[in-house]
C-alpha cells in the first residue's frame, strides 16, 4: 500500500486537509484537499523541455466536477459528463489568475493543471479548495514555482467576518470574497459585494490574508515532511546582449510611437518599428530565431512603456495618472429590446441590451456543489473580433468572454430588486476595445437597466487601475482606466465596480508576485474615484429608471391566492390553468407560498386572465355582487353559481321585489343572473339575493347618469 501523508489545519473553525501518497502517483504532483465532506483533487504534470517556437509561458488549467461526488447520474440524454459548465470555466480561471505570475521568467516549458471534484457535501463550495490544491501540487512537484500560496473565502454576517462560510451562510452575507495571496503578500481577489464600503472592503482582505498563512505553512510542512529539500530556481531572462542591439537601433523611436494615443495609428507605426527590427537583429545575430525576436520584442515594448510612466510621467494617451478617458453614452438605440444602451470610454465601446421574461425564462443551475438553483438574473458579454479589428474563427463563448460577463453580472446583481417579477437578461456586445471592456459592460448594463424600466436600488459603474513598477520596486505608479497597451506592459488590472454608497463587484489579476498594502490601498482609492466621476457623467444620460416598461416588454400583475386554492386553480393534471393560457393568451407562474404571476403582451389579455384567476382562488365577499350561473332550482329558490365550484342559495323571496309564483318566472337553469351576497355562515354557506344586486346596480347606473 502506498505511504500517504498528510497535514492539517484549523481555518476559519474547520479542518482543512491536505493528503498526498494515494492518488495519482505518476503526475509530477498530486495532493487532495479536504473540507468537512468536500474532497478535491489535484494534480500537475509538465514537459521536460520548452515547447520550441513559443513566446509565452503554455500553462494550462482545467477544473471539472462528477457527478459521482453529489452521489447523481448527469442530467440530459447522455449519462457522462462532456464540456465544462461556465461554473466549471469560472473555478479554472479563479484558479489559474492566482499561480499563473508565480513561474519564473523564460519558462516555457508545458505545465498542465487539472483539478477534479470527488465528493461534495453540498455545503461547502470547491473553488477555494481549487487554488490550494493546484498550490500544494505544484508546490511539491519539481516545477519552478514561487509558491505556496493559498486561498479563503471570506464572508460577513451581522457585521462579523466569517472565513470560508458554507453554502447556507453565503446567503446571510452581505459580501462574497475570494481572496488569494503569498505569505506576505496579495495576489488575487474576486467576488461581489452588497455595497460595502471600501475601508471594509481593506479590512476583509487583511483578516483573509491572516488565514492564507496558515495554509502556506501547511504546504511547506508537507514538503519537508515528504524529506524534499527547498527548491532552486533559475531565471532566464532575454539576452541583455541583444536587448541592447534593438534599444540602440529603435529605442527612441519606439518610445515616440509609444505615446501615440490612437490605438490603430500606434498599432501600425509599431509595427512598422519591429518589422525594420527584426530585419536588424537578424544581421546582428544571425543565430538568434524567430521567437528569440518577439520575446526581445515584447520585452523592450513592456521596458519603453514603464520607463515612460516611471521617469517621464507620460503614459500612453498623454492623460494624468487618475484621468478617465472620454466618456460617451445614450440610450434607448434599439427599438424592440426592451432597454438599451451605448457606452464609450475612450476607444473601447459596449452596446447593451436588455430583455425582460417571465418565470418561464429562468435559467436552471444544476449545481454538483451545492449554492443557488436558479438565476433570473444573467449578464452575457460578446467579444467579437471586429472590436479590435481582427479577423478570427467564430466559436461559442471562450472562458474570457465567459469570465468578463460573470464579473459584470455579479456588479449588477446587488442592485436588481430581489421580489423583481420579471427575469431580466443583459447582453454586453463589445463594439470597440481598447482595455477595461468589462468594466465597460457594468456601466452599459447599468444605463440599459434604467432604460428599461428596471427599479434598480442605484446605479453601478466600474473601473480598472494598472501599476508600473521598476525592477527594483524602488518605483511605482498607480494609474486609472487603463488602455490595452498598459494592460499588457504593466503589472496590475484592478478592477472595481460599485455604487456610490459601495462596492458591488470586483476582480484582481497580477503579473508580479504579490501587491504590497499601500498599493492596494491607493488602487481602492484611485478606482472609487473614478467611479464616482462615471457615475457623475452616467446619471447625466439618464438619472433614474424610467417609470414605464417598454411598449414591447411583458406586462405583469402579481396575485396572492389562498395556498390551498393552489390545487383549484392548476386543476386535475394541469387542465385549468392550460384553459387559461389558451382562452387569453397569457402566462401563469404560481409559487409554492400562493404568489400568482401573470404575464400577457396586452391590457385585454391581461384583464381576462386576471378576472379568470380571481374567479377559480377567490372566496366569496358579503356585500359583493357577482355575475353568477344556476346550476339548480329548487321550490324555496334557486342555486347559483358565483365563482367556480362555489354555489349560493337566492330564496325565492330574493329573486324579485314582486311576490312571484314560482323560481322558473325569473329564471332557469343556464342562466347567467347578477347576485349579491348578503350573508355567509359559520359554516360557510352563502345566501344570495338576486333583488339586492338588481337595485344596487341601477343606484350606479344612476349616479353615473
Amino acid at each position: 500500500m502506498n505511504q500517504v501523508t498528510s497535514v492539517s489545519a484549523e481555518i476559519g473553525g474547520q479542518t482543512i486537509t491536505i493528503e498526498t501518497g494515494l492518488l495519482a502517483l505518476q503526475a509530477a504532483g498530486s495532493v487532495t484537499v479536504r473540507l468537512a465532506d468536500t474532497i478535491l483533487l489535484s494534480t500537475v504534470c509538465n514537459t521536460d523541455t520548452p515547447r520550441e517556437g513559443i513566446d509565452y509561458f503554455p500553462l494550462q488549467v482545467d477544473y471539472r466536477e462528477k457527478y459521482y461526488a453529489a452521489g447523481r447520474f448527469p442530467g440530459g440524454y447522455f449519462k457522462r459528463e462532456s464540456r465544462p459548465s461556465d461554473r466549471e470555466t469560472l473555478i479554472a480561471r479563479l484558479t489559474d489568475r492566482p499561480i499563473r505570475p508565480l513561474f519564473p521568467e523564460g519558462y516555457y516549458n508545458d505545465v498542465q493543471i487539472m483539478n477534479m471534484l470527488l465528493s461534495a457535501d453540498g455545503e461547502n463550495d470547491p473553488d477555494v479548495l481549487s487554488v490550494i490544491a493546484a498550490s500544494a501540487s505544484l508546490h511539491l512537484s519539481e516545477i519552478p514555482f514561487y509558491g505556496p500560496i493559498a486561498a479563503v473565502r471570506i464572508g460577513r454576517i451581522d457585521g462579523a467576518w466569517v472565513i470560508n462560510p458554507t453554502n447556507e451562510q453565503r446567503e446571510k452575507s452581505d459580501l462574497d470574497l475570494m481572496y488569494a495571496g503569498t505569505r506576505d503578500r496579495f495576489l488575487m481577489m474576486e467576488g461581489g459585494a452588497d455595497e460595502i464600503a471600501d475601508e471594509d472592503f481593506l479590512a476583509a482582505m487583511k483578516a483573509a490574508q491572516e488565514e492564507v498563512v496558515k495554509l502556506v505553512d501547511l504546504q511547506i510542512e508537507l514538503r519537508r515532511k515528504l524529506g524534499l529539500p527547498d527548491k532552486v530556481i533559475v531565471e532566464t531572462p532575454p539576452s541583455n546582449e541583444l536587448m541592447d542591439i534593438l534599444r540602440q537601433a529603435a529605442g527612441d523611436e519606439l518610445r515616440a510611437a509609444l505615446r501615440i494615443p490612437g490605438k490603430l495609428e500606434r498599432q501600425s507605426k509599431v509595427t512598422e518599428i519591429k518589422t525594420a527590427l527584426r530585419a536588424k537583429l537578424a544581421e546582428a545575430s544571425p543565430d538568434s530565431t524567430d521567437n528569440d525576436f518577439m520575446r526581445l520584442f515584447d520585452a523592450l515594448e513592456i521596458e519603453t512603456v514603464r520607463s515612460n510612466v516611471l521617469d517621464h510621467g507620460a503614459r500612453i494617451d498623454g492623460r494624468a495618472a487618475e484621468e478617465v478617458r472620454p466618456l460617451a453614452a445614450q440610450v434607448g438605440l434599439i427599438p424592440r429590446a426592451h432597454g438599451s444602451a451605448l457606452f464609450n470610454r475612450g476607444e473601447t465601446q459596449s452596446l447593451g441590451t436588455v430583455t425582460l421574461g417571465t418565470g418561464q425564462d429562468v435559467q436552471e443551475l444544476d449545481a454538483i456543489a451545492g449554492g443557488e438553483k436558479e438565476k433570473r438574473f444573467m449578464l452575457h458579454y460578446n467579444f467579437p473580433p471586429y472590436s479590435v479589428g481582427e479577423v478570427r474563427r467564430i466559436t461559442g463563448p471562450g472562458r474570457r468572454e465567459i469570465g468578463h460577463g460573470a464579473l459584470a453580472e455579479r456588479s449588477l446583481r446587488p442592485v436588481i430588486p430581489t421580489d423583481y417579477p420579471y427575469t431580466i437578461r443583459v447582453v454586453s456586445d463589445i463594439t470597440g476595445s481598447n482595455g477595461s471592456s468589462s468594466m465597460a459592460s457594468v456601466c452599459v448594463g447599468t444605463l440599459a437597466l434604467m432604460d428599461a424600466g428596471v427599479p434598480i436600488k442605484a446605479p453601478v459603474a466600474g473601473i480598472s487601475a494598472g501599476l508600473f513598477t521598476s525592477a527594483d520596486q524602488s518605483k511605482k505608479v498607480v494609474v486609472t482606466d487603463i488602455l490595452g497597451a498598459e494592460d499588457h506592459c504593466g503589472d496590475m488590472d484592478f478592477k472595481v465596480s460599485g455604487t456610490r454608497k459601495g462596492i458591488t463587484g470586483f476582480q484582481v489579476d497580477l503579473k508580479i508576485r504579490g501587491l504590497t498594502w499601500d498599493i492596494v490601498e491607493e488602487a481602492l482609492r484611485q478606482t472609487r474615484a473614478g467611479r464616482l466621476a462615471i457615475l457623475d457623467f452616467m446619471e447625466g444620460i439618464i438619472a433614474e429608471p424610467r417609470g414605464e416598461l417598454s411598449p414591447h416588454a411583458p406586462r405583469i400583475t402579481t396575485l396572492v391566492i389562498p395556498v390551498d386554492k393552489i390545487g383549484g386553480l392548476i386543476g386535475p393534471g394541469g387542465k385549468n390553468i392550460r384553459r387559461i393560457t389558451d382562452l387569453t393568451g397569457a402566462q401563469i407562474d404560481i409559487d409554492d407560498d400562493g404568489t400568482v404571476s401573470i404575464f400577457a403582451t396586452n391590457g385585454e389579455a391581461m384583464a381576462m386572465a386576471v378576472r379568470e384567476v380571481e374567479a377559480i382562488s377567490m372566496e366569496p365577499e358579503e356585500g359583493r355582487i357577482y355575475e353568477g350561473t344556476v346550476t339548480g332550482i329548487k321550490d324555496f329558490g334557486a342555486f347559483v353559481e358565483i365563482l367556480p365550484g362555489q354555489d349560493g342559495l337566492c330564496h325565492i323571496s330574493e329573486l324579485a321585489d314582486t311576490r312571484i309564483r314560482a323560481v322558473e318566472d325569473v329564471c332557469n337553469i343556464g342562466d347567467k343572473i347578477w347576485v349579491k351576497v348578503i350573508a355567509i355562515d359559520d359554516r360557510g354557506r352563502v345566501k344570495l339575493s338576486r333583488r339586492e344586486a338588481m337595485r344596487d346596480r341601477d343606484k350606479a347606473a344612476a349616479e353615473d347618469k
